[in-house]
């Protein structure tokens, strides 16, 4: 059904309203300190998804504490015009299918480490106003994520405080586990895949363009790790009784290394590029105008060249192209002062950043293929494969309930949402896919210099009362 303006006016007006009311609310929630990784918290982390079932509780969700064998999940459900979640095909007032939309974040945060960095103590949200004249909190998870998912909540709040009539079901999944790599996720989802999946999935874990204009990221790179330990002699070896003799295992890696790429940026493994297709144009196009200084990006990290590959933009080497990197390399003697000794061994740690329609395993076995076929013979390589690969993910820019959110941040920010790609990986939205068969509208309002995951981590008062509008906005877009 579509609501009349006048109705969405007087919800944005309450968010307006009370947005005092909704900082004091995620200050106390930033409080809680919810470290999932480190044990000592662990009541801390029951605590703040308590406090997430009491506050959905009170505002008429069905909201529970469900236990896992590490932190708890928190699901709740806001069910419109039938009874129960699975009353599937149900419809609204105008005879309209009823959409059902799951809401994802989480309540764990970040270590704090190294505490003597922070300016404030990092669970005593601190407002400050800059020299520019933004007012920001500073906390750990203000931006990440505890600051995005109070966005969605407080939006909620403001269209039941204004008597908000809609027809759009939703289910809330927060996790307290996603900094530590989300360990109970893919069980919680296969036991309660009919109770969690819907017609889409939002996300709030992502950012902004800029703080003037929104975004919408359509693009995650996949990923595959893989260690490499090559073996030359028995024994590690004096330089001086076998250097020149004996092969050392040092240079056979560096070498193998070396080669990945030709002078111009490209892998040379084969098969690399095996299902990366090119931009498309209208979408190349948009990059293009964007306002994106590539010198200011690597010079803010002492650097002033791009390093991928040639004839490709600085940004579609980080959202459209596939990279291979060396994260580490092991050998020899590495302490104070000198040993000259030839290594036994020496190691490398590698991932594979995939888009398009890359397949982790053939990308891992082309690289193995191409390890082995310049081995020496007195060598031999082990292959230590890490956990975790997932192939890229895409969200068609034509989805329905893409377009309908782009159409409400353009609404708020009067400005259109760049529809951009995010050079890692977020693992949640591919298991959404795979486990519950759903796409994922990535809408988020954090920003570059949020430090996320660093000391004075903070977020903008103005992403988070743009974020409680916005959201208002898309929720009143889906209900149709």
């Amino acid at each position: 059904m579509t609501v009349p303006t006048a109705d969405l006016d007087q919800v944005l007006t309450n968010v307006d309203e009370h947005l005092e009311e909704s900082i004091s609310r995620l200050e106390t929630f930033l409080k809680i300190p919810s470290i999932s990784t480190d044990p000592a918290f662990k009541a801390d982390c029951r605590t703040a998804a308590q406090w997430l079932v009491d506050q959905l509780s009170d505002l008429g969700f069905d909201a529970s504490l469900r236990d896992t064998p590490g932190h708890p999940m928190v699901v709740a459900h806001y069910i419109v015009n039938h009874d129960t979640i699975d009353d599937a095909g149900a419809q609204n007032d105008d005879g309209n299918l009823i959409p059902h939309v799951l809401f994802y974040g989480h309540y764990d945060v970040q270590p704090t480490d190294p505490i003597e960095e922070w300016d404030t103590p990092p669970f005593e949200p601190t407002r400050k106003t800059g020299e520019d004249g933004v007012d920001r909190i500073f906390a750990r998870g203000a931006a990440d994520d505890k600051g995005q998912l109070m966005t969605f909540i407080e939006a909620v709040r403001a269209m039941i405080n204004a008597s908000f009539v809609h027809s759009l079901n939703m289910t809330l999944l927060f996790e307290g586990e996603e900094e530590s790599g989300s360990p109970s996720l893919d069980a919680f989802l296969t036991q309660n895949t009919a109770e969690l999946s819907h017609d889409v999935a939002l996300v709030c874990d992502t950012g902004m363009w800029d703080s003037q204009t929104p975004a919408i990221t359509t693009r995650l790179r996949g990923m595959a790790h893989e260690e490499i330990v090559i073996t030359g002699p028995s024994i590690d070896l004096h330089s001086g009784l076998y250097g020149g003799a004996a092969m050392n295992p040092i240079r056979v890696l560096t070498k193998i290394l070396g080669e990945m790429h030709d002078e111009t940026g490209r892998v040379i493994i084969d098969g690399f590029y095996d299902g990366v297709e090119e931009l498309p144009a209208e979408t190349a196009a948009q990059w293009k105008a964007l306002e994106f200084s590539e010198k200011q990006f690597l010079g803010d990290v002492g650097l002033g060249l791009a390093a991928g590959e040639k004839n490709y933009s600085l940004l579609e080497q980080l959202w459209s192209r596939p990279t291979v990197d060396v994260n580490g390399i092991i050998g020899g003697y590495t302490g104070d002062g000198s040993k000259t000794v030839i290594p036994s061994k020496a190691s490398a740690k590698l991932s594979f950043r995939l888009v398009g329609e890359q397949n982790p395993a053939h990308v891992l076995d082309g690289f193995r293929k191409f390890v082995m076929a310049r081995l020496p013979q007195d060598c031999s390589v082990e292959f230590l494969t890490e956990g975790g690969a997932s192939p890229a993910l895409e969200v068609v820019e034509g989805n329905p309930s893409l377009r309908k959110a782009a159409i409400a941040l353009k609404d708020e920010f009067g400005r259109e949402p760049v529809m951009m790609g995010c050079g890692g990986s977020i693992p949640i939205v591919g298991t959404l896919k795979d486990v519950l068969g759903m796409d994922s509208i990535l809408v988020g309002f954090g920003l570059a210099d949020d430090a996320i995951h660093s000391p004075n981590e903070k977020y903008d008062i103005n992403s988070f009362h743009k974020g409680i509008r916005s959201w208002v906005r898309i929720i009143a877009s889906l209900d149709s």
